[in-house]
């Protein structure tokens, strides 16, 4: 199997599990507190994160592929969350595990047309600094599975 494949595969199979953990959320949940520190995030804003951060990233990956440098050397983070989080403040949670759908869908099919030298190119990840295509495609499903284990600390 090909890297590229593998790639896309995990972050398929990552995908489908998120979206098992948000569909049998109950209404109450989705309101849990997960994050206190600066602004609070319930797991609804986790999910909205989810969507945002990889729907950019996504684009971001595609700059570099074509020739582009990356994050700028300013991007801040927290400004940039914090924007999304206001966008996506009236989604319902149905709404957005939809989007969420179309996001990783997306991802999957973006890393699947990739050739596998394209996995070397390099460029600025907002997070993980100056590195290759290849740590940031990993760095997709590295963030949630972070995020997860911070959601089901959140349920108990």
């Amino acid at each position: 199997m090909s890297e590229i494949t593998e790639l896309a595969d995990k972050l398929k199979t990552e995908g489908e599990k998120f979206i098992g953990f948000f569909s049998e959320l109950n209404e109450s949940q989705w309101q849990q507190e997960v994050y206190t520190e600066g602004e609070m995030w319930t797991i609804l804003n986790v999910l909205s994160h989810f969507v945002t951060s990889e729907r950019g990233l996504v684009k971001l990956f595609e700059q570099i592929r074509q020739g582009g440098a990356g994050a700028a050397d300013d991007f801040s983070i927290d400004r940039y969350n914090a924007s999304q989080q206001a966008k996506t403040k009236d989604l319902s949670p149905v709404e957005l595990l939809e989007q969420y759908k179309e996001v990783r869908a997306n991802s999957v099919a973006w890393v699947s047309g990739l050739k596998d030298e394209e996995l070397e190119i390099k460029g600025r990840h907002p997070f993980l600094g100056e590195t290759v295509l290849r740590e940031m495609v990993k760095m997709l499903y590295i963030h949630n599975q972070l995020h997860y284990r911070d959601l089901k600390k959140s349920l108990k």
